[in-house]
């Protein structure tokens, strides 16, 4: 059964076109650039200002007997972390990256589910 679904999504352009054209990896070794770096640095600030954040202003409402600061001041808060993590994901082109690595491992899936039938059969 997964030899038939495979076969079927192998006919799919998107898969012969991964299949017929190989992803390399090399992209990953290249230099890194500032870009990059910052993306990675934002993304990283991101979790920094996240969680951590978020139970300080609960302890300091809790402790200061005013709810509002955890209310208005948590979902500000974080919704201001995703805010960051997605300008440093965009800066570091992670939306890229992750493409590249998804045909790779779609690749390497395929071939893999198509050895295993050919070295199956008779």
């Amino acid at each position: 059964m997964i030899q038939e679904i495979a076969s079927r999504l192998a006919e799919t352009k998107y898969i012969r076109g991964i299949l017929e054209h190989p992803i390399d990896l090399s992209e990953f070794r290249d230099r890194r650039t500032p870009r990059l770096i910052a993306g990675l640095i934002l993304m990283g600030f991101s979790y920094i200002i996240g969680w951590p954040t978020v139970f300080a202003l609960s302890i300091l409402a809790g402790w200061l007997h005013k709810p509002l600061i955890a209310i208005i001041g948590c979902p500000m808060t974080y919704g201001f972390s995703y805010v960051v993590f997605f300008v440093g994901a965009l800066l570091a082109r992670a939306p890229h990256y992750m493409a590249l690595l998804a045909r790779y491992i779609i690749g390497v899936l395929f071939r893999k589910l198509f050895y295993c039938t050919f070295k199956a059969s008779p």
